[in-house]
């Protein structure tokens, strides 16, 4: 019988459709079958007519999943991909990690306990909250003092609130030459000038700071020593206290982010343990668990706990009570540890992945990040690359978005590793070494 081939074909439009994207994962067979109201045998050959048609992939262990679009002759800058593959957002999703977060979900269902969790809070949170975030940043560092924490909805108004107390509007905020270009946004909105630093591979150069601040004061500096987002570079402990000395010496404030620190279980202590009373350290859960569910911290020095909270209160965007009590209990039962521990590997199994399709090339890359950084071959301009990429459904950043300075970017993309299945992955980077390897010049549409 041929039904198999019908229920096939709904499946694959869906897929052309966009309904069903690169890399996500299909019901497994069974769950397939009840769904479609087929038997078990006939599931299994619609899965089987998907793969002969290479819309799927299977990988043992781990289910089907949807292929990236395969790489097609001709000109990389013709028609566009009907599909997309998304390398430039980075959110890590570890293997079963719902299944480790559910369980500390269940004692919020007793309505005194969740009658509690409702109740608005400052952004001080509660003193459990605040013990239960100290002993988990304490893993990657001294254990902060529980009274200098302060709770955000999330890292970026962490970030916003450290900046809108550290510098006045006109202020100038010292960054990295290229930086997280969330910061770039946030300036905008608050009226601060970015002031590009330069930094050689171990991070940014302290006496250029301070060189930058005698000829204009600064007003702060917002830094990224740990898997620093786009080159990946971690600052080794000398240079972290070099620059701890600078910020002392300068009388500067610092906002180090720590978000992506958590894969890095063997970097040195943070920023803000050399200088804790220079340095508002700020760290979420965003990376470490999900985007949906999350809690920003910001670990201030005691005389920017007021402006820091107000900052917060002012924006309305202190943690609430529910994803705070939610947290701690994570924290608690080991789930953030057992979770932290999966997305280690699984982001070196990525790298890995990375190294090996683009071998040959001029990538920078820390073996436990979920990004690199690809520094194009010289016939390749990365506005030209990121637009090649993209007609062939693969989205990638180009080196503009993290930049601060005026001056031209390189000719360099950030590639995320995070976001597809490892198959999905090594094939979309197949595709941009293929283009990389070709030239702009000869994949030219007429």
């Amino acid at each position: 019988m041929d039904d198999y081939r019908t229920v096939a074909d709904a499946v694959a439009a869906d897929i052309a459709a966009g309904r069903l994207r690169p890399g996500d994962r299909l019901a497994p067979q069974r769950a397939f079958a009840r769904r479609h109201g087929i038997a078990n045998s006939t599931a299994i050959r619609v899965y089987a007519e998907l793969a002969r048609r290479g819309l799927v992939v299977g990988e043992v262990g781990r289910g089907t999943f949807v292929r990236a679009t395969p790489p097609v002759d001709g000109p990389a800058l013709a028609e566009p991909a009907p599909q997309r593959i998304d390398l430039e957002l980075n959110h890590p999703v570890a293997e079963g990690q719902s299944q480790l977060l559910a369980p500390g979900l269940a004692a919020l269902q007793r309505p005194d306990v969740l009658g509690a969790a409702l109740r608005p809070l400052t952004a001080a949170g509660t003193p459990g909250a605040r013990e239960a975030f100290a002993d988990l940043l304490a893993r990657g560092g001294p254990r902060p003092d529980p009274g200098r924490l302060l709770f955000a909805g999330n890292g970026r108004q962490a970030i916003a609130a450290a900046l809108a107390a550290l510098v006045p509007p006109g202020g100038r905020l010292a960054v990295e030459a290229l930086t997280y270009p969330v910061v770039k946004a946030l300036a905008a909105r608050l009226g601060i000038s970015l002031v590009p630093v330069p930094s050689d591979e171990h991070g940014m150069l302290p006496a250029a700071l301070a060189e930058l601040h005698r000829a204009a004061p600064l007003h702060a500096l917002y830094t990224q020593p740990t898997l620093h987002n786009p080159l990946g570079v971690t600052m080794p402990d000398g240079r972290r206290g070099e620059l701890a000395d600078t910020l002392g010496l300068l009388g500067l404030h610092a906002v180090e982010d720590a978000v992506w620190g958590f894969l890095a279980a063997d970097a040195p202590p943070p920023l803000a343990a050399y200088a804790p009373d220079r340095v508002v350290l700020v760290d979420s859960l965003s990376k470490r668990l999900a985007p949906g569910l999350t809690v920003g911290v910001a670990v201030t020095p005691r005389e920017l706990s007021a402006p820091v909270s107000a900052a917060l209160r002012s924006a309305g965007t202190a943690a609430s009570g529910f994803a705070l009590a939610v947290a701690c209990r994570w924290i608690a039962d080991g789930a953030v540890d057992a979770v932290v521990a999966a997305k280690r590997r699984d982001a070196a199994a990525r790298a890995r992945i990375a190294a090996e399709r683009l071998a040959g090339f001029s990538v920078t890359a820390d073996p436990r990040a979920c990004f690199c950084w690809w520094r194009l071959p010289g016939r390749w301009r990365a506005d030209t690359f990121v637009a090649a990429a993209a007609r062939q459904g693969i989205a990638v950043t180009p080196a503009a978005a993290f930049a601060a300075g005026r001056g031209g970017a390189p000719h360099a993309v950030r590639i995320g590793l995070a976001s597809p299945s490892p198959q999905v992955l090594g094939e979309a980077l197949d595709v941009l070494a293929r283009i990389a390897r070709s030239g702009p010049e000869d994949n030219c549409a007429d």
